[in-house]
């Protein structure tokens, strides 16, 4: 293939060969491209025909020449010309020049800005239309005028007809970047008829919406949609056909992603709506992030309501505990002796739930981490079968392969803990099987279910049984099982569903968001910054486990240097550094424009200003190597999306 000069070259052989002339003046008004016949129609001086000439130096260089006549003011006439050629407007005109030529100049204007002039000699046209008027003295002077007017009008028209083909084509491509641009958008864009069929779509509303077609153009809400999912938008397309603008959000039952709509009615000036415009996206991402910071908020107010309580409380029981210690020892009948003791063993019950109450409206952090769910529910099984009578079975069941995923499986473990010994409880005296099954929601969602075969769910337990407090086992329950899963599935972003079986038995769906840990690092050079000299050895060690070349500095100063080696694709900095501060050391070598990725790592509590305030993000210690491998991997941009 030419090279960029061998094509220039060309491209410039190409046009010195036509007999027009031509030039094209960018943005600016240089001289940006112009063949040999323009210099020589024009008889332009070397520095006129040069790349970067000015078209207004050009102008009046002719002007001065002659080039227009005779004018009254020179420099008024240069301005005029200027000015219109600023204006970028498409033009044909036919001039006399000096010496009986003529030339006829058409003129169009570039879509990257600038402006393209064609001329054509027409000397030969003009001398034959004049030879027809002298030579045809039995033709009228109105028939002649009419086939000179008719001759100028088709070289005009000709001129148009090019600059339409011209905008024709500019027309056609800028529909297919439109279209194109559309097609890529992570969002469905379509619009539809007052019939509610669809006219336009940009073939995206199989990624909002998995498993629907992409050609949907001429089908009805209903028949794109389902029938449920159209039952839910009707209502808000309705609103936008009587010229009411909407947003609205629903979830997805087949994929369980959470779909955000915004109809646009169209309309324009107050006219009749002549249909509506649907922008359709997924946020499913974000309804898990605003759940879980919705359920942050619930925690952190209902510290607020309870602490002070409990302080109360906690300071009563701890008076009729000592009280009642105190009469225990006494001598007292045994039927006194006997309710003493119910109401140390009442106050005892009251201190756990006590605990219960601290835990469930605290400020816990979800501890994410590399988790093999299978392995987990094995060992769930093992764990908990013991706790079950021997009438009652509990199994695993899995929906396919799983991939490692980002959970929190101490919380999770706990949770499907008290899911299991609710579902013993129900089944007492009777026994039966235990089920719990997980599967990809169609790379969503975890859907992990637990199910039983005891008598189901009660009406109000249905309504009430994720509220604090409530239970149905009388003074044997404290109402804070359910609730505590509830409130660790929705801080994690999930969500959590109570039914019963229409054969008999509970069920309790629980979803978490598909997070798939991020990839392994590829190998490459790290350098690892860190004080203390056995932390240093023992992280140097997980990194050349995982394949990582490690470079070793204890101090800033010997980082810096390090730092300017070439090759370093990570910087792994404790921020804690002796005299130094690794987030200030990080801070430096961003600022300076450091290829690598940033790391830091701190045993300091998240809450600590040193931590909350790093640059990057920061990886607690301890850490093992799967935590280290995710913390690298996610540095590097590569975590899988949900």
């Amino acid at each position: 293939m030419a090279s960029d000069e061998e094509q220039t070259g060309l491209m410039l052989a190409g046009l010195n060969l036509i007999q027009q002339a031509l030039s094209i003046y960018d943005s600016e008004l240089k001289l940006s491209v112009w063949n040999r016949r323009f210099v020589e129609m024009f008889a332009l001086p070397e520095h006129l025909a040069t790349k970067g000439a000015s078209f207004e130096a050009t102008i009046r260089h002719l002007v001065q020449r002659g080039e227009y006549g005779a004018v009254d003011d020179p420099e008024a006439a240069v301005q005029a010309r200027v000015q219109a050629a600023r204006a970028f407007k498409p033009h044909y005109m036919e001039r006399e020049r000096p010496g009986g030529f003529w030339i006829s100049v058409e003129g169009a204007p570039l879509p990257q800005g600038g402006w393209i002039t064609v001329y054509t000699d027409i000397t030969e046209v003009k001398l034959q239309e004049r030879m027809l008027r002298d030579r045809s003295v039995e033709l009228s002077g109105e028939v002649l005028a009419k086939a000179e007017r008719l001759a100028h009008a088709n070289r005009q028209l000709a001129a148009s007809n090019a600059t339409l083909e011209e905008t024709k084509r500019q027309l056609t491509e800028m529909e297919a970047r439109i279209r194109l641009t559309t097609e890529m958008m992570p969002a469905h864009i379509a619009h539809v008829g007052r019939d509610l069929r669809y006219t336009y779509s940009n073939r995206r509303l199989g990624s909002v919406m998995p498993g629907r077609a992409a050609d949907i153009i001429g089908l009805t809400g209903r028949e794109a949609l389902g029938p449920v999912n159209f039952a839910r938008i009707l209502p808000w397309l309705h609103k936008a056909l009587e010229g009411e603008p909407s947003v609205f959000e629903f979830t997805d039952d087949d994929s369980g992603r959470r779909i955000r709509a915004a109809f646009t009615p169209d309309q324009e000036d107050g006219a009749a709506v002549n249909g509506v415009y649907i922008l359709s996206m997924d946020v499913t991402a974000e309804a898990q992030a605003r759940a879980a910071l919705a359920q942050t908020r619930k925690r952190e107010l209902a510290a607020q309501l309870t602490s002070g309580v409990a302080h109360d409380f906690a300071n009563l029981l701890t008076i009729i505990l000592g009280l009642q210690s105190r009469l225990e020892r006494m001598a007292l009948p045994d039927e006194a002796r006997a309710l003493v003791s119910g109401t140390l063993a009442a106050a005892r019950r009251g201190g756990v739930l006590l605990d219960r109450i601290a835990t469930i409206s605290g400020r816990p952090a979800l501890k994410l981490g590399p988790t093999d769910l299978p392995a987990l529910l094995e060992d769930l099984r093992l764990l908990a079968s013991p706790t079950l009578p021997a009438q009652t079975r509990l199994e695993v069941h899995l929906g396919g392969p799983l991939p490692r995923l980002s959970l929190d499986a101490g919380g999770l473990q706990d949770a499907l803990l008290n899911l299991i010994l609710n579902a013993r409880d129900a089944m007492a005296g009777r026994g039966g099987l235990i089920r719990i099954c997980a599967r990809n929601l169609r790379d969503t969602w975890i859907e992990i279910r637990v199910e039983d075969e005891g008598p189901g769910f009660s009406g109000p337990a249905l309504d009430h049984a994720l509220d604090p407090f409530f239970t149905t086992k009388g003074g044997e329950g404290s109402g804070l099982g359910l609730s505590m899963v509830f409130d660790h599935i929705t801080l994690s972003g999930g969500s959590i569903r109570l039914m019963n079986k229409p054969e008999g038995g509970a069920v309790v769906s629980l979803r978490l968001p598909f997070r798939p840990v991020a990839e392994a690092a590829p190998p490459m050079l790290v350098l690892l910054v860190e004080d203390d000299p056995d932390i240093r050895e023992t992280v140097r060690e997980m990194l050349r486990g995982l394949g990582h070349a490690v470079m070793e500095a204890a101090t800033v100063p010997e980082a810096l240097m390090l730092a300017e080696l070439p090759g370093i694709g990570l910087v792994l900095s404790d921020i804690q550094l002796g005299a130094g501060n690794g987030a200030d050391l990080l801070r430096g070598l961003m600022a300076q424009g450091h290829p690598a990725r940033m790391l830091l790592m701190s045993a300091l509590p998240p809450a600590d200003p040193r931590r909350a305030g790093a640059p990057v993000p920061v990886l607690g210690k301890p850490f093992d190597v799967d935590a280290l491998s995710q913390a690298i991997a996610m540095a590097l941009g590569r975590e899988v999306a949900a």
